[in-house]
């Protein structure tokens, strides 16, 4: 017996009921929302839909991705033509959307898929698995919508039914292995991917982190945590640690109409993405050794720091920038690695989010 279902028998949960998969079916048959990536009842899905969708959608919300996974169809229709791109070119695209090794991750699993599967995904989780980019999750994921693999995968909306279907006292991340177990119960004989989403489409539009709606829950007549009165406080979860605030500064340098930006490194938080110079972000922020590390640029010989500081909360820590800007002559040469670009054409530069707040705040009045 494994440590998950040890832990399943001392708790006595009631016994699964065998119709719970025909229900979960029969609800999400009757209420599936639709969904860009999602072909209509009845047809098989994409697989190259299916994984673009679930790499933007780690860590970002439905609403969000939308218009971003049809930009990119729209510009890349399969993974081929994917595969063939530039990354610069995708982290152009991607720009906005945060955690931008997802974007050097897709380009390197697009390029992986072109390559060595001649543009076709593997229809296994095992070699899905070995695809960049591509983990546990995701590959039962692919697996399940795209193939009808027999398999579940557990994101978050999936953690929460869950969690309150069996009322899991186990704090999370340590109940993710229980949970795990306890979601492949849900599985049907059949229409293994219908059985997944129809799980997140529960989590988000009826068993939702606040105020669920029980009452229309299709399986809302054995679940435990609704009988107990306290599936609000489902799943339980450690305490987040905060991390301790950075504190930098950032130049923005313009040349007429133009703007002085540099690229960052490949590796590292947003690597490979558009950025103004700036200084290094230290919880022991101090102004003197940030204006130390200042392009150096003819004929500037004072910065004018900006009223105000630029902030931005990154899943570790929180920061907050000082802006500090400059005027150069027309015929300035830009530094090492640097280099001017149209300030017209800023939208269409990997800029990530807190990038484009420093420019806003040094181009503004």
């Amino acid at each position: 017996m494994s440590p998950a279902a040890a832990k399943i028998k001392r708790r006595e949960p009631p016994v699964v009921a065998a119709d719970r998969p025909a229900l979960l079916l029969d609800w999400y048959d009757r209420h599936r929302r639709r969904l860009p990536w999602r072909p209509p009842a009845g047809e098989r899905a994409d697989p190259y839909r299916v994984w673009l969708s679930e790499i933007m959608l780690q860590q970002t919300g439905v609403k969000t991705v939308g218009p971003y996974f049809e930009r990119f169809l729209a510009r890349w229709p399969d993974v081929a033509s994917l595969g063939r791109a530039s990354q610069d070119d995708v982290l152009r695209m991607w720009a906005g959307l945060g955690y931008y090794s997802r974007a050097r991750n897709l380009h390197a699993c697009a390029v992986a898929v072109l390559r060595d599967h001649g543009g076709v995904f593997p229809n296994t989780e095992e070699g899905l698995r070995k695809l960049p980019g591509i983990g546990p999750y995701t590959a039962a994921a692919i697996g399940a919508i795209a193939f009808d693999i027999r398999t579940m995968p557990v994101d978050g909306n999936i953690e929460r039914v869950v969690s309150r279907l069996y009322a899991v006292e186990e704090p999370l991340p340590q109940a993710k292995p229980l949970i795990q177990e306890l979601a492949a119960t849900l599985l049907g004989l059949s229409r293994a991917g219908d059985s997944a989403q129809a799980l997140m489409d529960l989590g988000s539009s009826i068993c939702t982190p606040k105020k669920p709606a029980c009452a229309l829950c299709p399986l809302n007549e054995d679940c435990m945590a609704r009988t107990r009165g306290d599936q609000e406080t489902f799943p339980r979860k450690a305490p987040k640690k905060t991390g301790t605030l950075r504190r930098g500064a950032a130049f923005i340098v313009t040349r007429g109409d133009e703007l002085l930006v540099r690229t960052r490194a490949e590796k590292g938080l947003l690597g490979g993405m558009t950025e103004v110079p700036g200084s290094e972000w230290l919880a022991g922020h101090d102004d003197k050794a940030a204006l130390k590390q200042a392009p150096a640029l003819k004929g500037v010989e004072r910065w004018h720091r900006k009223a105000g500081v630029v902030t931005h909360v990154f899943t570790h820590f929180p920061l907050e920038l000082v802006i500090y800007t400059a005027d150069v002559a027309a015929r300035t040469r830009a530094p090492e690695d640097m280099r001017w670009v149209p300030i017209a054409t800023l939208a269409g530069e990997a800029l990530p989010n807190v990038m484009r707040k420093a420019i806003a705040h040094g181009l503004g009045e």
